[in-house]
């Protein structure tokens, strides 16, 4: 498979491989190839580079966040189903002058951003209709040995930071767990 332009996003606003080039930084799925190998067509549209953002390689897209990948579908194949959102945050730093900014970095000509973090949210139904919900963030930098339930985050965070809303029409109280919590 290669990665590709993808057409149908305006060029102004379209990645290309070229902006990865040198830029020290993988080309990351969101939707993870390995998940659509049933289909070709849906693992080439997986490296369509609107599915793609810039990742540290070593320590995070290869080890990390590749361990994070491995458990969903691990998770998927003992389910009856798994609902995951991927997506990539911007959050804020403080600085030395004590205030919080949102930092990035930006890469190729097109100014392809490299978010600071990346989000999964996951909700499990197991085979008597049971629902669980584990929601992860974790930083797009080298981490150590990865605990996976170091990084789980409430919903609410992610959904702040990311300006979205999740499984909303889901009440809480349908969830067994909420992050390994029960009792919901």
């Amino acid at each position: 498979m290669k990665f590709m332009e993808d057409q149908s996003v305006h060029g102004y606003h379209r990645a290309t491989n070229k902006d990865y080039i040198g830029s020290g930084y993988d080309r990351g799925h969101l939707a993870a190839a390995a998940n659509h190998r049933n289909s070709t067509t849906a693992m080439s549209q997986t490296f369509l580079l609107s599915n793609i953002a810039p990742q540290v390689g070593e320590g995070f897209n290869r080890d990390a966040w590749n361990t994070l990948e491995k458990y969903v579908r691990a998770l998927a194949r003992r389910s009856r189903n798994v609902y995951v959102c991927t997506g990539p945050l911007y959050l804020p730093r403080k600085e030395p002058d004590g205030k919080l900014y949102v930092k990035y970095e930006v890469i190729g000509e097109n100014h392809v951003a490299v978010p600071t973090h990346f989000f999964k949210i996951i909700v499990i139904e197991n085979e008597v209709g049971q629902l669980e919900l584990q929601s992860y963030v974790m930083p797009n930098q080298p981490l150590p040995k990865v605990k996976l339930h170091n990084y789980l985050m409430p919903l609410e965070m992610i959904e702040r930071a990311a300006g979205l809303n999740f499984f909303q029409n889901i009440p809480k109280s349908n969830f067994k767990k909420i992050n390994a919590v029960s009792g919901f």
